[in-house]
């Protein structure tokens, strides 16, 4: 019995198969992992981390197979994590969550073997908050559809990905409110429209319209859809009550499935308009778009 060994082309990680006994149908471990990930309904942004921390931690213990590992491993990846690289509580929790889920979802080896590894405390900080003069500055430093945006985060209590993820049909403007889907939580919730961004959002979701007819002349015009919605509703995925209210500025493949199509703006796309914002507006405070406003 020999037990049989894949690397992966993206890192050069040597990849083996959980079984001894070699099995040429058997993915690759990250394979494994995102498959078990998508399987959950994990978001696309926590597969993205968990693959690397796992990634992170077989380069660390020189591209050994995670099964050559054990519990004394893992907390010296995350040892060196603490002391050497010295990150926040929370990064090194992020990192022993998908350790955690590689041994018992992947690897199938139960929770109890790894019952002595230690979660970081987390500090308690005290929130940075705006006030209402601090924000009407901020907004005073945004034009256009970043206006938009920050107005919905600020005045609507939308989180930064919530707000990116919004769909036309998700917008009611004849009961001045928004559906915010699949939300922190898998939940869904309803939150009031502002009044000052109604009028600015008709006329950002025409030439959203006139985009979406564009990309249909130009073969394009679909967009992701949550859960199976794309096999049940084939023609959904065209329509332009689906499109992303905030959609990017370039036709792009997606990350899963590889259709080009257009997704939503970046978070980052965001972040930095309003970190340039908050520094024209000179307020010295480390903020960004996640703190409130009173």
């Amino acid at each position: 019995m020999v037990s049989h060994n894949v690397r992966d082309t993206k890192t050069g990680v040597m990849e083996r198969s959980p079984n001894i006994s070699r099995n040429p149908a058997q993915p690759k471990l990250l394979d494994q992992v995102r498959s078990a990930l998508r399987t959950r309904h994990y978001s696309y942004c926590t597969e993205k981390v968990y693959i690397h921390w796992i990634r992170q931690y077989i380069l660390f213990h020189g591209k050994r197979h995670p099964n050559d590992l054990g519990e004394e491993h893992i907390r010296q990846f995350l040892t060196q994590l603490a002391v050497n690289k010295r990150v926040s509580a929370s990064t090194q929790n992020q990192a022993l969550c998908a350790l955690v889920f590689l041994y018992k979802h992947v690897l199938n080896c139960k929770l109890g073997d790894f019952g002595n590894l230690v979660w970081a405390k987390k500090s308690k900080r005290i929130p940075v908050v705006f006030t209402r003069k601090e924000v009407q500055s901020i907004m005073n430093h945004l034009s256009s559809t970043y206006w938009i945006m920050a107005m919905l985060l600020y005045g609507a209590g939308l989180r930064l990905r919530e707000c990116l993820q919004l769909r036309v049909k998700d917008i009611d403007f004849n009961y001045n409110q928004v559906s915010v889907r699949d939300a922190k939580g898998g939940k869904d919730r309803i939150v009031p429209l502002p009044q000052k961004v109604k009028e600015p959002l008709k006329k950002h979701l025409e030439s959203v319209k006139r985009i979406h007819e564009k990309d249909l002349k130009d073969g394009f015009g679909t967009v992701s859809m949550p859960d199976a919605l794309e096999r049940k509703y084939p023609n959904a995925s065209r329509s332009y009550g689906w499109q992303f209210v905030f959609p990017a500025h370039q036709i792009s493949a997606d990350p899963r499935s590889g259709v080009r199509r257009r997704h939503h703006l970046y978070e980052t796309v965001l972040q930095k308009a309003v970190k340039t914002a908050i520094r024209r507006a000179g307020i010295v405070k480390h903020a960004g778009c996640h703190n409130p406003a009173p």
